[in-house]
């Protein structure tokens, strides 16, 4: 018996914001999670699976229009046509759609009802599936605590929208222990919500696949559906991935380096092999270059300048086939800052009004508070594409105020004063 497992696919995301990214490739981006969908169907089918299970979040909230439902029952009927069942959960975004709740599924597809859990059996394979999808977005009870006995004797498969006892990034839906699930006497349980891979124990089997199609730097890395085949009650799991377009965060070591072009040359070698690792995918990068280096000062001098050098080294590595999504300079100088601060001249009165601030919980407290006042004008879609709402974290701007101090003093430097 061979199944698929999958969550999170939220087709027709949105993805708001994209035009505030120079040269963003903004149709294939929001082409990516049909394409990725599609392509977890060709999967279900070369692998002859028996039946395909959707753990939540099939759907991205509220539709714009019908052709959404559309694209999934034209998916769905391929997989009928070959004798394959989908088991759908409704997650926290699907429970925000109206035209969802009203729709009937196709034929081959049974979506699990909220108001109790249920199980749905598969008699020629023994199987049965446990499940109750969210009767709202904010479900904050236990569901897992209300599912079934297990079938004895059969291979039961537990089907969770939830955050477990919490994830980082997440909200804390439908909340449950991890012991509790382990000893509900289920042989595997399809969790999702949490948009990372993520295997919590294999005795019994409990899986995060992560979400099907990466749609920001955060979703980074290799995201697809868990193929899991059962031999005489010996499970077998297997990430396979396939979406079509992979976002990464590259990280850069720029330690040692004497010139601008020096990093720029290590930019394109890091490019390289995150293309290689990407095996043929377009890739979406965003770019942090870190390390103390002799280069650092010409770096900061004309960071605008830098960051579209940058930009084009990595095209250039890339044979077009990288977008480079955002440029992030973490660079630090040779020369000990900590004994810059100790001088008794203007420079070393400067920066140690900068450390002030940083050190001074009350001072970070009155900076979160003026970005969260300039953040809150912006679209929350927007914020999210941009990971603005990172600069809420108090470390943050921290951070921010610690790339401050090193511009002043490339700045300060070019103007022929710092040492």
């Amino acid at each position: 018996m061979k199944f698929v497992h999958c969550a999170d696919v939220h087709l027709d995301s949105p993805l708001r914001g994209l035009s505030a990214y120079d040269g963003a490739p903004v149709e294939s981006l929001r082409g990516a999670t049909r394409r990725g969908f599609e392509n977890l169907v060709n999967l279900c089918i070369e692998e002859e699976a028996d039946f395909l299970v959707i753990a939540g979040d099939l759907y991205d909230g509220e539709w714009l229009d019908f052709n959404t439902g559309l694209y999934f029952a034209k998916q769905m009927a391929r997989l009928g046509q070959r004798g394959i069942s989908a088991y759908v959960v409704r997650g926290n975004h699907d429970a925000e759609s109206k035209i969802t709740q009203r729709l009937s599924p196709p034929d081959n597809v049974h979506i699990f009802g909220w108001k109790k859990a249920e199980t749905v059996p598969i008699e020629r394979l023994k199987v049965a599936l446990h499940g109750q999808s969210f009767a709202k977005r904010d479900t904050l009870e236990n569901l897992a605590a209300s599912y079934p006995t297990p079938r004895k004797g059969w291979f039961n498969i537990g089907v969770l929208h939830t955050a477990l006892d919490g994830r980082e990034g997440h909200s804390g839906y439908a909340p449950c222990a991890l012991d509790h699930l382990r000893a509900r006497g289920y042989d595997y349980w399809a969790l999702g919500h949490v948009h990372k891979r993520e295997v919590l124990c294999e005795d019994p089997w409990v899986v995060f696949p992560g979400n099907v199609q990466g749609r920001h730097v955060r979703e980074s890395g290799a995201k697809g559906c868990t193929v899991v085949s059962v031999d005489d009650g010996q499970v077998i799991t297997e990430h396979r991935a396939v979406d079509v377009l992979r976002w990464a965060c590259v990280i850069v070591d720029a330690s040692g380096a004497g010139t601008p072009e020096d990093v720029l040359d290590r930019v394109r070698d890091a490019i390289r092999r995150e293309r290689e690792e990407a095996e043929g995918r377009f890739l979406a990068a965003r770019i942090r270059i870190e390390g103390r280096c002799d280069a650092h000062d010409a770096i900061l001098r004309h960071p605008d300048l830098w960051k579209h050098q940058v930009r084009a080294a990595g095209v250039e590595a890339g044979q077009d086939d990288v977008w480079v999504e955002k440029v992030e300079t973490a660079t630090q100088p040779l020369r000990d800052l900590a004994e810059v601060r100790r001088r008794d001249d203007a420079i070393g009165e400067l920066l140690r009004s900068v450390r002030e601030v940083v050190e001074d919980p009350g001072a970070i407290g009155a900076l979160v508070e003026e970005i969260d006042k300039l953040l809150s004008k912006l679209p929350h879609d927007v914020r999210e594409a941009m990971a603005l709402s990172d600069l809420r974290d108090p470390e943050q701007a921290r951070m921010l105020i610690d790339d401050a101090e090193q511009l002043l003093l490339a700045r300060i430097d070019a103007w022929g004063a710092a040492p």
